[in-house]
């Protein structure tokens, strides 16, 4: 057994044969028996430190109910285990002002209708106890082993958090100094209910200079430093059934706390970087088990989702940076400054991912729109916003984030100058340009103006342009020779022969069309005679 309890002492055979029954503090047998003291003294908390069970025939115990009360105090302020009264020499049953003092301070009173040798329960008890000492010390042995062995291998913290987890056997929460919940993890399978109400619930437990339990839920919490200064907390929720918090949990926790400040000064640091990163791709790919875990997991790192509006956003900036700052760490530091509500992270090395979290009744647009013109002009006009469509709840982000990432897949070099862009902004030129790489268009285009653009090369002249322009005054001949510097005659002396090339009649609508569709595509596969990417056609 890793520790003793009160209720584990009960049990023992040098106890049981006193026949002990439990006068006060039932609910209270689950305190650890640090150490057995015997004393017949009046006043023995000055020879206590906390967690002794005090053995004694109660032959000091004063008459006066005033003062056995304050007996009875001033065991409880110094946090003994428990008191064990032996009857037959003082009582011949307990006193009712005992049994009522020690219900009042909530001490354990156990009576022990025969007599026991005091002599040999110190004997039996400090044996197991320090059995349990010695088997605790092999126990931190062998956990010191195994965080020294993860650091040394630069674990991520979400390693150090789950192995914490499963030494343990409960789940286990770090976070950061806002009571965010940066990583979560559980021994067995994910338990969204951990989070419930998390930010609330987590300032409740104030964070003691070392591990200790804390708040009202009797939380196990650890301080997380960094360079020297509080960075957040590791936090382990006991079983609300299971047993209480021991030196074993204790010592769990200690050493991964101590592992993670480690970690915080040899490895990357942005673990709310990459928390968020986490979520936001959980979402992209919908990797939640309900709805009410996606939601917990989201309003533990802060971003409200009950009665907002939430838009998607994807940044879209290849390997810009300004200076040593990335788009995801400006945004990580411009946005709370400006009191935007949102989720910030990497959804892949060249892509951001944005959740905003905005009030229904405001307008979602001036926000982009500040986004953009400000991601833009630190970091150039070649970064690329896209948004999709709001949604109010988080189970429909997922399809959202989908068609942002479509929109940015379309938005290439040549598109409009605007600060955002929405589906809406997606014409035939971005929609061939998101298609880019597929063979069925690369073979379309080569059907249709493989020819002409051959013939151009052989001979130097400048058809396609000729067609381009054709095509785009909608088959008006004067307008397009215009555009050209051409004279009519010699303007529909170059549409023949691109007839004659391609086999097509101009006149005809649908061929307009086709040809349309494949100059649009030659151009934003950067072909021949085209521009690096028109605006439209």
């Amino acid at each position: 057994m890793p520790f003793l309890t009160v209720a584990d002492v009960l049990r023992l055979p040098v106890i049981a044969a006193g026949l002990p029954r439990v006068a006060a503090g039932e609910d209270q047998l689950s305190r650890t028996v640090r150490w057995v003291h015997v004393t017949e003294l009046l006043d023995p908390a000055s020879f206590l430190e906390g967690g002794e069970l005090v053995l004694t025939t109660g032959m000091p115990h004063p008459a006066d109910p005033t003062q056995l009360r304050g007996y009875v105090d001033s065991l409880a302020d110094v946090g003994v285990a428990g008191l064990v009264v032996e009857l037959g020499r003082r009582y011949q049953h307990a006193p009712q002002e005992l049994v009522t003092a020690c219900r009042e301070r909530d001490l354990p009173l156990i009576v022990l209708a025969r007599g026991v040798r005091f002599i040999e329960v110190t004997q039996t008890v400090h044996a197991l106890i320090l059995d349990a000492q010695g088997e605790l010390l092999r126990r931190a042995q062998q956990v010191r082993e195994l965080f020294t062995s993860l650091t040394l291998r630069g674990a991520d913290p979400e390693e150090f958090v789950q192995a914490a987890a499963d030494l343990t056997g409960c789940p286990v929460v770090l976070e950061n100094l806002i009571h965010h919940a940066v990583i979560c993890r559980t021994a067995g399978p994910p338990d969204g209910q951990v989070l419930e109400a998390w930010p609330r619930r987590s300032r409740t437990a104030p964070t003691p200079d070392r591990a200790a339990a804390s708040g009202p839920e009797g939380w196990l919490v650890a301080p997380v430093e960094d360079r020297g200064r509080r960075w957040g907390r590791l936090i382990m929720l006991p079983h609300v059934s299971g047993p209480p918090i021991g030196p074993e949990q204790t010592m769990i926790l200690e050493q991964a706390a101590t592992a993670l400040t480690l970690a915080r000064l040899t490895g990357r640091p942005e673990w709310d970087r990459r928390a968020h990163s986490s979520v936001l791709l959980d979402l992209l790919h919908w990797r939640y088990r309900s709805r009410t875990e996606a939601r917990l997991r989201a309003e533990a790192l802060g971003l409200p989702t009950t009665g907002h509006r939430l838009v998607p956003v994807v940044i879209d900036h290849g390997d810009t940076t300004a200076g040593d700052t990335t788009v995801t760490g400006h945004l990580a530091a411009e946005l709370p400054i400006s009191g935007v509500k949102a989720l910030v992270g990497d959804l892949s090395e060249h892509r951001t991912g944005l959740l905003l979290a905005l009030a229904r009744a405001s307008a979602w647009q001036p926000v982009v729109e500040r986004v953009g013109r400000d991601l833009r002009g630190t970091f150039g006009e070649g970064l690329v916003v896209a948004v999709g469509p709001g949604v109010t709840e988080l189970s429909q982000v997922t399809r959202s984030f989908r068609e942002a990432e479509q929109i940015a897949d379309a938005i290439g070099p040549g598109t409009l100058d605007r600060p955002f862009h929405v589906a809406s902004d997606i014409g035939l030129p971005e929609l061939l340009y998101s298609l880019r790489d597929d063979v069925r268009v690369q073979r379309y285009v080569e059907q249709q103006l493989g020819r002409l653009v051959q013939h151009d090369a052989r001979h130097g002249s400048d058809l396609l342009s000729t067609l381009r322009e054709y095509l785009v005054a909608a088959g008006n001949k004067s307008i397009a020779a215009k555009h050209v510097g051409l004279s009519r005659q010699a303007f529909y002396q170059r549409l023949r022969t691109i007839e004659r090339l391609l086999g097509n009649d101009l006149e005809s609508g649908a061929h307009r069309t086709q040809l349309h569709v494949a100059v649009t595509a030659l151009d934003v596969l950067g072909g021949a005679g085209g521009t690096a990417r028109p605006a439209s056609l």
